[in-house]
This record gives structure tokens, C-alpha cells and sequence, in this order.
């Protein structure tokens, strides 16, 4: 808190015909004297004195008191005495000639502070300033402010110009926390009291100590001391903001760091939210006055669930020279009682509101977490609260406390939520919840980031083994959020116990093995089978649409494949935030199996498969709400996938009527249409075996692929081979009888559909007969249609 460049212009506290103490060792000055009144010798005992009224005004507004030259001899430089009153309070004292021995003055509030009256008799010797060693100087010093008498000023008061005043009056006087003093300002009376010191080393050899309030901590002021000024809310006073220093409380710490507070992977959202909400906390106030801006009162954090949202909100008071945050869980605010519920949310602002007033600008920050804002702040007018209007008066309540009247500008409100949707507008404009950051899904980065602190334990401790890759982990947990790698770590370490448990038996432990035990990269890989995303790829299912694998029958399964390529290229750079892709054909012939193997070779973080049995029972309204949270989630990841199986099928369409939900094909025509936000590409593969319908509701693609049959006996051919199940000859037998039966080389049938054929005739001794008299069925039924 000292500035070296000072250090030169120090006056001599001791006058100007000595030179400065070194801060290292005591001072060489002979203690000043006064007289014994029995043997006029000079003495250093300790005196009785009587307390008197200041004998004049500079007295009283250079807060030293008058002694008697009968009791007292001069310091040889003029300068101030030093007098320690009744063992505990110093005080600045000069020698007024014609004044009375015996007695010693004080001013009303220099009484008030010592707790001394008229009457009493007080112990008075000499004090050595540099009795606390080096840090004997004031670093910084609190002090209240306010008026003295009736006199008051409307103009704010400038602390800079009121700081600068009070150490040219009170410079080398010794000041102690709790001690009152008049100063006069501008002709206008001032009251102040000392509230805490700060003490350190003039030569800055020594650390400056802690803020202290302690009365035994006391200091000499000099022109390097701050002064930091707060207003005493009984008398009115303003003061303005300063100009050269940040206010108190409110400055965050230069060491600190999220991935040490146990957050990992939101770098970016945490230099945003620095940016908008505590940039200005760092700036002196009175620059923030003459910007005109007021500080950021709100944030809103949304996103998924498990991404730790509540955890950064929790951290961040500990980022800032700030007061413990005040927690408020949403639904413990709603309460019965008729008006309690308004009440708990002005609880919430109470000491914000009593500090604003004491201090101003100057205010300390006060945090107030508002977890699960949804739970009480939703849209007003929507029944929230039973139907009794309790919501619509919480975020009435909230509303003006946040940006109403009586503005706050020490406070900040931080709220969390999984549906920002559900939210009431008003408090999401600027001045209020302003800041909306979202709290995503982590990258592979971040994934590291958080691996890296759910296993400090295990690698301090040495208990992880050496195989365990955690850059190989993080590929591998795609769409994992925090609370979710926490629980893949937790998998881990109880696949890593149960080696170490007595073969036969539940759980008991085997002792002699237990102490060797370690997490092994096994474990992890174990872990991930029973541990999967939210949010994330639908693996199971896609698995099952192209179990057995892509047969690459013909050229057109390559060009196929190479076409889906291309439009995952496409999305993944970025030129196309939006990219909808048909693939079109008849029933079996392989349209979900190209589309999902398309989709997982895109390897994109989400990938999600819709089939019309997913919204098998659900009424209209269900359906647009199944779809629209697809959409959604979707847009949760930087790289997304949608599967539509069966389009015409999830929008109700029969051929008989024929009939379709209109409301649906509105819900998914908007979807499919609307481009997602900036930075999460979608890409939509559908599939339906009726495209002429389609072109008839006007559901429009970007791009469409047709999937055809099998049509020749080459390709035929093909598939009977990679089956296993059927030799040359077989082959050969096979294509003979059906063009026999058929009377045709065409075969028209879809891929699916000569599968089953095959797992018909391994069923049969005659195999090859039996596939033969299958697929003619199969080719004879085509035709007719």
C-alpha cells in the first residue's frame, strides 16, 4: 500500500533539523521532557492531569490539545508532543503559552472517544511513536465522514480533494481506530471517525499489515497514508467516488483462478462474464461516474444440467474481496403466508440497501445467488405460485429491488436456470439480469481441464496408475458434462475396488492386496460402458441400424456415402450453419442404415435418432414438445446431427383419408427451417419411402439422395457373398432359379429384404432352394405392384 516515489518527500516528523529514523532501528531523538512541579527537573514519569475545554478554535480543528510550558518543555524542532492518556489513547499536544497547570484540553469529541470527563484526574506521559518498530506509519486509513453541526452541503464531497486537506492539517499525527476528531472543510464542520488502520514499513522491507480495528493499532500519518472515506448515513453528507483508486471490497484477486477453485473447461465463459460484470468493479468509482455507467446488477447462467452453474456461482465470491454470498434457493422463497413470500425477497437485499446507504459508492459488493430462478420467476399471467398470483408478485418484487426507484449499485444478483425460456422478459432486460452466459456442454480441453481435478486426489496420493491417459478420456467423453465425468471417476474407482474384493464373497476386503490398489486405465474404459451423456450420441440405437455393417453391393453405396461426406464437410466448417439432407426410396431398401452410418462417421459430438415409435402414444401438443427439446439439446453442441427415420410417419401421415397432423408438420417445418444459434452447426438426415408426399406438404430439403433396390444379379451376387452363407455354386444355383422362376435378370428388391431372405433359408437343409423360392415371392410381388 506504499508507494516508494513518496518516500523521498516524507517531511520529518520530528521537524526539519533532524534526520528521518530508518524504520529498521529506533530513532536517536531524545524524548521530549516536562517539568517536575516539585523539583523542576525534567522528568519522564508519568503526570496527573485535569481534562479542559480547548482554550481556541485552532485547537479544536487541528485536533491537538493544549498544555501548560509550566509542565511541559518544548521539542527543540517545534514539532508536535506525543502523550499517551491513561495508558491506552495518544494524542497530538502543543504548548499554549498562559495556560493553566495542571490541566490538559480536549475537544467534545476527543472526550467522547477516550470515554474521559471534566472531573477525572488522567495518567499523562510521554509516547514513543516507533514503540510498534517499523511499522510505526499508516498505509491506509478508514475514516467516516459526516457533518459536525446543523451546516450542512447538498454538493458531494470530492474524497481526493477531502483526503488530500486532511493530511496537510493532520499530517505527523498519530492516528488509532475508533478515534473522533473535527476537521473544518470549506467553512463547513466535519465529524470523523477513525474506523481501521492499516500499519507497515516506511521502506516497504516488511509486508503492510492487515486492516486492523484494534484500538492498540496506531500509526503516523504522512503524505504516502490513502484515506478512504465512507459517509456517515445519519447526517446526509455525499461523498463522490474517487478518482485514483478502487473501491474497497470489491477488487478481484490478481491469483485468482477457476481450474484451482475445482472448475474446469469454462475459460471462456468466465473471461465473459469478468468482462461484463466486474471490469467496472476494478476502475475507481468516480471514473465509473464519469463514464455515466452503472455497474452490471445481474446474471443469468443457463444451460444444460451437470455443467456447473451453481458451482461457478458459488466460486465467484471467492474471486473477489468480497462478503460470504448470500445462497437463495428458488422454491424456498414461495411461502404460504399471505405477503411472506414478497417479504423473503426483500430479506435478500436488506444489507445491501443498509450499506448503500452508509457508504455510497464506496459500498463493499454484496453477491446473492438465486438458484432455480425458474422455480419463482416465471412468465407472469402464467398461474405460477397455485394460481394465487404469489409469482406475479415475487417478480414484481424482484423487479424493483433490481431497477426500481431506489437503485442498488452494490449488489449482484446471479441467477441459474435449466429453461431460460420459461423466465419472465423483464427481468432479462439490460439493467436487470443483463448478462446471459450460457453454460455449455465442455470441449475436449475443458473435459481435460475437469479430469485433471477429479483425479488430483488419486495422482498426489499415487493411487491412479500410469497407463491412465486422461487426453485419451477426454476424446473418448464426448458431450459429457462435469457432474457427468465426476460420475464416470466415481465408476472408475469402484471397478478399481472391486478387484480388491474376496473372490466368493459380497464385500469382504481382501487386506493383503488393498494396499497396492490403483486406478487403471482399464477401469476408466469399463466405466464408460455403464456411464453415458444426457446429451450426446445415440450409439445403442444407431448400432442397431446398421448392425452387420454397410454392404457395399454396388457403385452407388460409395457415391452414397461419399455425398454424405461431403455434406458433413460442409456443416463442420462452418460455410453451412443449416443443411437438411432426403434420402429417398422403397421400403428396405436401406435408407436408416446409410443415414445412420453417415451420421456416425461425422463422429459430431450430438447425434440423436428420431423414430416414429419414440411418439407412440403422445397427443399433438406432446409430439411439438418431444421435437422441439430434440431441437434443442441439439443446439447445446458445437456439431449436431439429426436423424428423422420415417419423416411421413412422425407427422401422422396414412395413405387412407388421406390425414396428417398439421400442427405437427407447422412444429417440424418451423424447426427444420429456423437456423440454430452462431458456433452449433445442425445437420438433418431424414429418410421416408413416400417422397411424392412430401413435395405435396411442402416439407423442403436442401439436399435429397434416392436409395434404390437391388436391381441386377451382380449386385445380388454381392450380398449373398459378404453373407457367409452361400458358396459359388450356391450363388450361381440361386440367380439361375430365380431368373427361371422370375423369367426376368431384374431383381428390384431392397437390401433388407434379401437379408431376411438369407436368415429364412439358413433355417432349411436346402438352403439355396429355399432362398431361391423367397426371393422369387419377393420379385414376383414388386412387379405387381
Amino acid at each position: 500500500m506504499f508507494n516508494r516515489n513518496n518516500i523521498p518527500t516524507i517531511p520529518n516528523p520530528f521537524g526539519s533539523g533532524q534526520q528521518q529514523p530508518s524504520p529498521s532501528r529506533r530513532p536517536q531523538q531524545p524524548p521530549p521532557t516536562y517539568h517536575d512541579q516539585k523539583s523542576s527537573r525534567p522528568s519522564v514519569r508519568a503526570m496527573k492531569l485535569m481534562p479542559q475545554k480547548y482554550p481556541n478554535s485552532d485547537f479544536v480543528f487541528r485536533n491537538r490539545c493544549a498544555v501548560s510550558p509550566q509542565d511541559f518543555a518544548p521539542n527543540p524542532d517545534g514539532s508536535d508532543l506525543y502523550l499517551l492518556i491513561k495508558g491506552k489513547y495518544v494524542v497530538s499536544a502543543r504548548i499554549e503559552p498562559g495556560f493553566e497547570s495542571g490541566k490538559i484540553s480536549f475537544s467534545e469529541p476527543q472526550r467522547a472517544w477516550m470515554e474521559i470527563a471534566l472531573v477525572d484526574v488522567l495518567d499523562v506521559q510521554f509516547y514513543d511513536p516507533f514503540s510498534q518498530g517499523a511499522s510505526s506509519y499508516l498505509g491506509n486509513l478508514d475514516i467516516e465522514v459526516g457533518f459536525a453541526g446543523k451546516k450542512t452541503v447538498e454538493t458531494p464531497y470530492d474524497q481526493d480533494e477531502l483526503a488530500a486537506a486532511f493530511t496537510e492539517i493532520f499530517k505527523n499525527q498519530i492516528f488509532a481506530p475508533g478515534q473522533q476528531l473535527l476537521m473544518d472543510f470549506k467553512s463547513t464542520p466535519l465529524k470523523m471517525t477513525v474506523k481501521t488502520v492499516e500499519l507497515g514499513d516506511l521502506a516497504m522491507k516488511t509486508e503492510s499489515q492487515a486492516p486492523s480495528s484494534s484500538p492498540e493499532s496506531r500509526g503516523i500519518l504522512f503524505n504516502g497514508t490513502t484515506i478512504n472515506y465512507y459517509k456517515d448515513a445519519k447526517t446526509g453528507i455525499n461523498i463522490k467516488g474517487s478518482n485514483r483508486r478502487a473501491a474497497p471490497n470489491s477488487v478481484i484477486r490478481p491469483d485468482f483462478k477457476f481450474e484451482n477453485m475445482g472448475i474446469g473447461g469454462l475459460d471462456t465463459e468466465f473471461a465473459a462474464i469478468f468482462r461484463r460484470a466486474f471490469a467496472s468493479r476494478i476502475f475507481p468509482p468516480g471514473l465509473a461516474d464519469k463514464l455515466g455507467i452503472q455497474h452490471v446488477r445481474g446474471i443469468l447462467l443457463y444451460g444444460p444440467p451437470g455443467t456447473g452453474k451453481t458451482l461457478i456461482a458459488r466460486q465467484i465470491g471467492k474471486m473477489l474481496n468480497a462478503r460470504e454470498p448470500k445462497v437463495i434457493n428458488g422454491p424456498e422463497v414461495l411461502n404460504k403466508y399471505v405477503g411472506q413470500s414478497e417479504e423473503n425477497v426483500r430479506k435478500m437485499f436488506e444489507d445491501a440497501e443498509k450499506e448503500q446507504k452508509e457508504k455510497g459508492d464506496e459500498s463493499g459488493l454484496h453477491i446473492i445467488i438465486f438458484d432455480e430462478l425458474d422455480a419463482v420467476c416465471k412468465q407472469r399471467g402464467s398461474g405460477a405460485g397455485g394460481g394465487t398470483g404469489v409469482g406475479d408478485s415475487v417478480v414484481n418484487q424482484l423487479l424493483s429491488k433490481l431497477d426500481g426507484v431506489n437503485q442498488l449499485n452494490n449488489i449482484l444478483l446471479i441467477g441459474m436456470t435449466n429453461r431460460k425460456d420459461m423466465i419472465d422478459e423483464a427481468l432479462l432486460r439490460s439493467g436487470r439480469l443483463e448478462v446471459h452466459m450460457e453454460i455449455s456442454l465442455p470441449d475436449e480441453h475443458g473435459r481435460t481441464q475437469i479430469l485433471k481435478i477429479h483425479t488430483t486426489k488419486m495422482r498426489e496420493n499415487k493411487v491412479m496408475g500410469d497407463d491412465v491417459n486422461l487426453q485419451e478420456l477426454a476424446q473418448l467423453t464426448r458431450n459429457f458434462s462435469g457432474a457427468e465425468i465426476n460420475g464416470l471417476v466415481k465408476s472408475a474407482t469402484s471397478f478399481a475396488m472391486q478387484r480388491h474384493i474376496k473372490v466368493g464373497t459380497v464385500a469382504a476386503i481382501d487386506e493383503k492386496s488393498i494396499a497396492d490398489m490403483k486406478v487403471m486405465h482399464q477401469d476408466f474404459l469399463r466405466a464408460l460402458s455403464e456411464v453415458h451423456p444426457l446429451f450426446g450420441v445415440s450409439e445403442e440405437e444407431l448400432d442397431r441400424c446398421v448392425e452387420g455393417g454397410i454392404i457395399h453391393f454396388g457403385k452407388h453405396v460409395d457415391s452414397i456415402l461419399e455425398r454424405g461426406r461431403l455434406f458433413v464437410n460442409q456443416v463442420r466448417s462452418g460455410d453451412t450453419p443449416l443443411l437438411s439432407v432426403l434420402l429417398y426410396g422403397p421400403r428396405g431398401s436401406g435408407k436408416t442404415a446409410l443415414a445412420a452410418q453417415m451420421a456416425l462417421d461425422s463422429e459430431f459430438p450430438f447425434i440423436k435418432l428420431i423414430k416414429p415409435v419414440d411418439i407412440v402414444g403422445m397427443n399433438e401438443i406432446q409430439k411439438i414438445q418431444y421435437i422441439q427439446k430434440v431441437f434443442t439439446d441439439a443446439y447445446k453442441s458445437p456439431q449436431n446431427v439429426l436423424v428423422l427415420d420415417n419423416i411421413e410417419l412422425l407427422i401422422d401421415w396414412v395413405p387412407v383419408g388421406p390425414r396428417f397432423s398439421a400442427s405437427v408438420l407447422a412444429a417440424l417445418k418451423g424447426m427444420m427451417q429456423n437456423k440454430p444459434p452462431k458456433g452449433r452447426p445442425l445437420l438433418i438426415f431424414a429418410t421416408t419411402s413416400s417422397r411424392s408426399v412430401l413435395q405435396q406438404l411442402q416439407l423442403d430439403f436442401s439436399a435429397q439422395i434416392p436409395v434404390p433396390n437391388i436391381q441386377t444379379q451382380s449386385e445380388l451376387a454381392v450380398v449373398m457373398k459378404q453373407s457367409g452363407v452361400f458358396s459359388d455354386s450356391d450363388i450361381n444355383r440361386a440367380l439361375g432359379e430365380v431368373e427361371e422362376t422370375t423369367g426376368s435378370k431384374t431383381i428390384n428388391v431392397g437390401v433388407s429384404s434379401i437379408l431376411l431372405a438369407i436368415q429364412t433359408a439358413k433355417q432349411d437343409q436346402d438352403k439355396t432352394g429355399r432362398f431361391a423360392e423367397v426371393l422369387s415371392e419377393m420379385c414376383a410381388d414388386n412387379a405387381a405392384m
